[in-house]
């Protein structure tokens, strides 16, 4: 069993910045791919940013330029840095690490972004 669990949520102005980070830990031989989700209320959700084992990067168009992605294979961890918010960006984001198999998921953590 694979447990993930994510931090770093929590209400910012406009412009400003948060960090989330996930860490994966359990039964765990090799991560393929780390990720960020995020869902608003009412909207489906939909993919923030992925980050594969070899250290490739897929962003959503909304976000590219503002948000970065990084992972540390040693440390079963992945981070989003967000900068320059916006209050479109208030969601619920949640992690996403795909041990092949399966895929697991953190139990999501709150953005707010005020205008």
């Amino acid at each position: 069993q694979v447990q993930v669990v994510e931090s770093g949520g929590g209400l910012v102005q406009a412009g400003g910045s948060l960090r989330l980070s996930c860490a994966a830990s359990g039964s765990i031989v090799s991560i393929n791919s780390m990720g960020w989700y995020r869902q608003a209320p009412g909207k489906p959700r939909e993919l923030v940013a992925i980050i594969t084992s070899g250290g490739n990067r897929n962003f959503a168009d909304s976000v590219k330029g503002r948000f970065t992605i990084s992972r540390d294979n040693a440390k079963n961890t992945v981070h989003l840095q967000m900068n320059s918010l916006k209050p479109e960006d208030t969601a619920v984001y949640y992690c996403n690490v795909i041990v092949v198999p399966r895929a697991y998921w953190g139990q999501g953590t709150q953005v707010t972004v005020s205008s």
